[in-house]
């Protein structure tokens, strides 16, 4: 069996990011966090097999832009 490990792949390729870096980037705690998280107001999130959370680049960067579509059209 072959195992993987997230950690090495996300940091080859930085595919993948933790929450604190999320909360860095963002600027924000973690409790705020968990409120959007329990709000489904997140990326979509994968649990790892150590149980932490990671989010996909990709997922999280279409979501900052999502975010920016909706600051536009609900600022008017």
């Amino acid at each position: 069996m072959t195992v993987i490990n997230l950690q090495d792949a996300a940091d080859r390729r930085g595919a993948w990011l933790t929450v604190p870096e999320i909360l860095e980037d963002l600027s924000i705690g973690r409790r705020t966090w968990q409120r959007w998280r329990a709000l489904g107001k997140t990326p979509v999130c994968t649990r790892t097999p150590g149980g932490q959370l990671r989010i996909k680049r990709r997922d999280y960067e279409s979501w900052l832009d999502s975010l920016a579509d909706d600051e536009g059209t609900n600022g008017r």
